[in-house]
């Protein structure tokens, strides 16, 4: 580590702090970045041997290396993911120190931060928070409760369904990470259980383009024609920042998740999961509710955003087809048995929890977000880049990231 201050250290390699660090190395600012993981590509390397991008090559936009193959409108898988970041990293030739976890960032009495780390001490003038949020997977206590016979993981650990044992499986929540992995499970052959969250369901295409791609166009050049929903400003609650993201697939050429489909092809579909009591599991009586709900939630919201910014810029989309009704229900207990119900084992589908705890500053708010404006801190020289809404939808994904870094970049060099 060195022994003199460094400029500017970047907290993380994933795909904001690699964005920073190209912005930064533009602007002539030394720079290095510190990752706490023993080889770049992000929590990309956490994801299921299944897994792929549910945002299309198109998105895949990072500063300095924009996307340029042929299939703009197909997906890449896990690896392929990985891969891209690392080959990122050299293309920008990043100043990347991978296993280094830093325990510790406070401020030092002669100015600017003092850094402690897994491999010792080191000291910065400015530093870019750059640790995305999906650091500690999000158990629900009541998993406690269930005998040691069952089986339990969370996504973040899943890797294939030859990892559980036979039997069927309960999947608690339905984002992305659910419903990908509960069409996975239903195409290996597994009984499949679902506790249902509230993660709206959305179309993969709508209006004759990904919806991606209307998302990262509203939310960059929705405001200069007055529409601001896809902004942190118009968020209902500061909870808002944590919502789940559409239910898109980006396997078999990219499709949406339809839960009452799914209950159609024989997956069994409960509502929210709500106690356990000796092997007895309750959900809530709400499941017709709920899937109202995850059904309507993108047209009051996203898809009036999406329609109000191609109105105001006279943009030439097609209409869409209405989108048909669908009242089927399942009919399913509020109460099962494990034992009965043959459910070996158990998946929390149930996201991640944001850890800025390493900051020894009071720069944090009540959920453990940074109190900032566009990504500056209330703490001089302190920065945050990649985290959700930051600034706009866009903040934390792919396609929108090095627009938030451009923008932190540009401060730091000031």
């Amino acid at each position: 580590m060195p022994t003199r201050p460094i400029d500017t250290v970047i907290i993380g390699a994933g795909q904001a702090g690699l964005a920073t660090s190209y912005w930064l190395t533009q602007a002539g600012v030394e720079h290095r970045i510190l990752e706490r993981r023993d080889s770049l590509g992000g929590a990309f390397q956490d994801r299921w041997d299944g897994f792929y991008m549910n945002t299309p090559n198109f998105s895949l936009d990072l500063p300095g290396m924009p996307y340029t193959g042929d299939e703009p409108e197909a997906f890449i898988p896990r690896n392929a993911v990985v891969n891209l970041f690392r080959r990122y990293a050299e293309v920008i030739d990043a100043p990347v120190h991978t296993g280094v976890d830093v325990t510790r960032l406070a401020t030092s009495p002669d100015g600017g931060f003092s850094i402690e780390s897994s491999l010792g001490h080191m000291k910065a003038r400015k530093v870019v928070l750059a640790t995305g949020a999906y650091q500690v997977p999000k158990v629900p206590a009541v998993a406690a409760s269930l005998s040691k016979d069952i089986v339990q993981l969370h996504t973040h650990d899943y890797r294939n369904p030859n990892q559980l044992p036979d039997g069927a499986v309960l999947i608690v929540g339905s984002g992305q990470s659910g419903g990908q992995i509960a069409e996975e499970l239903h195409d290996a052959g597994r009984e499949v259980h679902i506790a249902v969250s509230t993660c709206p369901e959305a179309p993969r295409r709508y209006r004759g383009h990904d919806l991606i791609y209307w998302m990262l166009e509203t939310a960059k050049h929705g405001p200069d024609y007055g529409i601001n929903a896809l902004t942190r400003e118009a968020l209902p609650s500061p909870a808002a920042r944590f919502a789940c993201n559409p239910l898109l697939s980006g396997t078999e050429g990219g499709h949406d998740i339809h839960l009452r489909d799914l209950g159609r092809r024989g997956m069994h579909l409960h509502g929210r999961l709500e106690s356990i009591d000796d092997g007895d599991i309750t959900f809530s009586d709400d499941l017709p509710e709920r899937l109202a709900t995850v059904e309507s939630s993108f047209h009051q919201r996203m898809r009036k955003a999406i329609d109000a910014y191609i109105a105001a810029a006279g943009i030439d989309a097609e209409e869409q087809r209405p989108t048909p009704e669908d009242d089927w229900l399942p009919s399913e207990p509020a109460r099962l048995n494990l034992a009965q119900a043959n459910i070996t084992s158990i998946l929390w589908a149930t996201g991640y929890k944001l850890d800025l705890s390493f900051i020894d500053i009071p720069v944090l708010d009540e959920w453990g977000y940074p109190k900032h404006t566009a990504g500056v801190t209330e703490q001089p020289g302190l920065y945050a880049v990649g985290l959700p809404w930051l600034t706009r939808h866009y903040s934390s994904i792919l396609g929108g990231v090095g627009l938030d870094a451009e923008y932190v970049a540009g401060k730091v060099a000031e």
